[in-house]
């Protein structure tokens, strides 16, 4: 008998894409992100990041996205190198936000709704 292994998926920790385009985006997201540290700062089951690749979809690394900034209820606070959503109880984020740029068309934010 022939036992095949699957090979292992790499998930990595960054898309090689800029956080933000511009200076104005970029205070955007850290405003957006320290508020929202500050507003559940002392809820212990409130995971909040910003810029954090998300992968929901275990065994394929290429569903990801990255949201400007991300609110998780029932996970708890601590750093991550991306979130795995099924090592995380398969709780998708429920808040994220996307800071408009001029980069940005509305094609693609239209596919970030999706």
């Amino acid at each position: 008998m022939v036992v095949q292994t699957s090979p292992e998926i790499i998930y990595p920790d960054s898309d090689g894409n800029p956080m933000s385009d511009n200076t104005k985006q970029f205070r955007w997201i850290v405003t957006i992100k320290e508020n929202l540290d500050l507003l559940f700062a002392d809820n212990p089951d409130v995971f909040v990041a910003g810029d954090l690749l998300w992968y929901p979809v275990e065994g394929s690394n290429t569903i990801r996205s990255a949201p400007d900034a991300m609110v998780v209820f029932g996970r708890p606070k601590g750093d991550r190198g991306s979130y795995q959503q099924w090592r995380e109880n398969d709780i998708p984020p429920q808040v994220v936000f996307e800071i408009l740029s001029p980069g940005n068309r509305m094609g693609e934010m239209n596919k970030k709704l999706k």
